[in-house]
C-alpha cells in the first residue's frame, strides 16, 4: 500500500491572519472555503485552517486538552 499524506488541518486562533500568512507565501484560498475554514491546496496536499475553538467543539474535546 503506498501512503501519502493528503489533507491536514490545523485549528488556528486567528484564522484570518493565518489565511494572510499563507497568501503572502503565493497560496491562494480554494473556492470552497468559507467564513470558519479556509482550504489551500499545497501542490497536491490539502491544508485545512479552522478556528481552534470550531476544531476543538468539532472533535469533542475541551480546547487545551493535552495534545489538541
Amino acid at each position: 500500500m503506498d501512503q501519502r499524506v493528503s489533507f491536514i488541518t490545523l485549528g488556528v486562533e486567528d484564522l484570518a491572519r493565518f489565511k494572510e500568512f499563507y497568501e503572502r507565501l503565493g497560496s491562494k484560498a480554494s473556492p470552497a472555503s468559507r467564513e470558519s475554514i479556509v482550504f489551500f491546496d499545497l501542490n497536491g496536499v490539502v491544508l485545512g485552517l479552522f478556528g481552534r475553538n470550531a476544531l476543538a467543539e468539532d472533535a469533542g474535546v475541551h480546547d487545551g486538552t493535552p495534545g489538541f
